[in-house]
């Protein structure tokens, strides 16, 4: 008897998700509108329909069904789940906002569960998947590299572990590529001065990136312009004791000794200190 009462539940699942399934409109749509009474139907087969949105890459609907869980459902075995799959299903849509609230909440409700790292991971990505759309407004690289450390802090035995170290390294790069830009950009304008404020703050600041031999030779470029030969000849020393084999050094090597200068620590600026922690190891 048990046997054949689960198989008609499990037919009337499968018939109501197929009526939901079957109408032209958005499903979701018509369920917002008040066309289709969600009351009617469990908390499992709406986390279902919400899973069948996502088969057709309909984030925002999908995410749609999950929030109805909650609403509807608020103490189902399917309300922690529906949580963390509102968070997948926005971010899959690309409302990044939304995709942050509900992997905030998942945390905040859940912080012990085994999904908790995943909900940490998908946050970080939510700041991390814009970073190409920033411009020169970093704000949102800052918070994905906080998020992304919380992953690597907090969930270090987790799946998303080494994937976050990778995305941090990234975003750290690319907060050093914009610095690179404005300097350059200031570099091409003459400006000097405040060309080598945002090559110092690579050298400083994002010495473990890949654009730190560049930020080396441009002060050799800058500081030579200005005349302040000592400052360009330790940023030369610099790359020579750790890139020698870039062709950053070598354009360097070729405008110093150009002018007769050797590349040695000549400065007493702050790149003396930059080279003696190069010759004490604890740079780079």
């Amino acid at each position: 008897m048990a046997g054949f009462k689960g198989r008609v539940r499990m037919v009337g699942s499968v018939l109501a998700f197929l009526a939901m399934a079957s109408c032209s409109s958005s499903t979701a749509e018509r369920a917002r509108r008040g066309d289709i009474d969600l009351d009617g139907f469990t908390a499992e087969q709406i986390f279902e329909r919400g899973e069948y949105e996502l088969t057709k890459r309909k984030g925002g609907d999908a995410a749609f069904f999950f929030s109805e869980i909650e609403r509807l459902y608020p103490y189902s075995e399917f309300t922690k789940r529906a949580v963390i799959m509102q968070a997948y299903a926005f971010h899959q849509g690309k409302a990044y906002p939304e995709s942050r609230a509900a992997a905030q909440r998942y945390i905040d409700f859940y912080p012990a569960d085994e999904d908790a790292a995943y909900a940490q991971y998908l946050l970080a990505l939510s700041y991390y998947d814009q970073i190409d759309e920033v411009g020169r407004d970093q704000g949102l690289t800052f918070n994905a590299l906080q998020e992304l450390r919380k992953v690597i802090e907090i969930y270090p035995e987790s799946e998303y572990a080494r994937s976050a170290v990778l995305k941090f390294d990234l975003a750290f790069d690319h907060l050093a590529g914009k610095e690179m830009e404005i300097g350059r950009y200031y570099l091409r304008r003459d400006h000097y001065t405040a060309a080598i404020s945002r090559f110092r703050v690579v050298v400083e600041d994002f010495q473990t990136t890949t654009h730190t031999a560049e930020a080396l030779h441009r002060l050799v470029e800058a500081y030579l312009s200005l005349g302040l030969t000592a400052e360009a000849q330790t940023a030369g020393a610099i790359l020579g004791h750790n890139f020698q084999g870039t062709t950053w050094y070598e354009d360097s090597y070729a405008l110093l000794t150009g002018q007769g200068l050797t590349l040695d620590a000549a400065s007493d600026g702050w790149l003396k200190q930059v080279y003696r922690q190069t010759l004490q190891g604890r740079w780079l």
